[in-house]
């Protein structure tokens, strides 16, 4: 499971990114407006040293893009203590699973569906993603309806032309949950085959603790399982948020790892 997680974790960013090989890591180099990261090579065993990380530094220097990397922590248990010793901030996240027969779907007193790429839907997607990410946690907060809609307004237009591109491209499959208030949950799959992984649910700060991320989740999940996935994947920013997954059937199979 973990090196198939691991192989998945690898593809994902070549539909917005151009591999290069930097040492024992694949530096991916982004072709579209957000950066990605550099990952140690799958099944390579390879022990990683701050030297290795050194490495990666001087090529991101050389082409003036930050300098970042993910992992999973199972497949190179090395990384994390090399990239804090090369001066990086590393951090862990629960890593998880769900097969199609551990599905248990999820409602909530919302509409759930699948968006498509009209151009306020994807505006509206990502301001509620951005004001979830930025108030992170699952504890209720202020933001809601209004600063979503200023938010909404202010996302760049090469970004919503690129988002609006991977939901027509297949790459991206997003969901929206909506009340009276309008889009108040989102969140995206990213299928590659038979795998996909889960990103960015995320729910506006004054609607949490009402099942709506879980309810975007199993939307999602429902999706991918119409159309040819077998394993679904995401990492939980920490454990109180893994336990909104684990209610849709989801279960921790290890850590995934981030530095920068």
């Amino acid at each position: 499971m973990i090196s198939t997680v691991d192989e998945y974790l690898h593809s994902v960013p070549l539909s917005g990114a151009v591999p290069e090989q930097v040492g024992p890591f694949t530096l991916f180099r982004s072709t579209t407006v957000w950066p990605y990261y550099a990952r140690p090579v799958p099944g390579s065993g390879a022990t990683i040293e701050p030297a290795d990380i050194e490495l990666v530094r001087a090529r991101c220097a050389e082409l003036e893009i930050p300098l970042s990397f993910e992992w999973v922590v199972e497949a190179c248990p090395s990384l994390g203590a090399a990239a804090a010793a090369a001066g990086l901030s590393v951090v862990e996240h629960p890593l998880l699973v769900l097969r199609r027969d551990d599905f248990r779907p999820a409602t909530a007193d919302a509409r759930c569906e699948i968006l498509s790429a009209d151009e306020e839907m994807v505006r509206q997607a990502r301001a509620v993603a951005g004001l979830a990410f930025g108030d992170p946690g699952t504890a209720v907060g202020d933001a809601g309806a209004a600063e979503r809609e200023v938010a909404a307004a202010a996302v760049p237009d090469n970004v919503v032309a690129t988002l609006r591109s991977r939901v027509l491209r297949g790459v991206a499959v997003t969901a929206g949950a909506f009340t009276e208030q309008g889009m108040v949950a989102s969140g995206t799959h990213q299928p590659v085959n038979s795998t996909t992984e889960i990103v960015g649910v995320g729910t506006l700060p004054s609607m949490r603790r009402r099942g709506l991320g879980a309810a975007v989740t199993s939307t999602l999940v429902e999706h991918a399982l119409a159309n040819g996935v077998d394993l679904v994947l995401l990492s939980a920013e920490s454990d109180a948020v893994a336990a909104v997954y684990e209610r849709v059937g989801f279960h921790r199979i290890g850590s995934a790892g981030a530095a920068e």
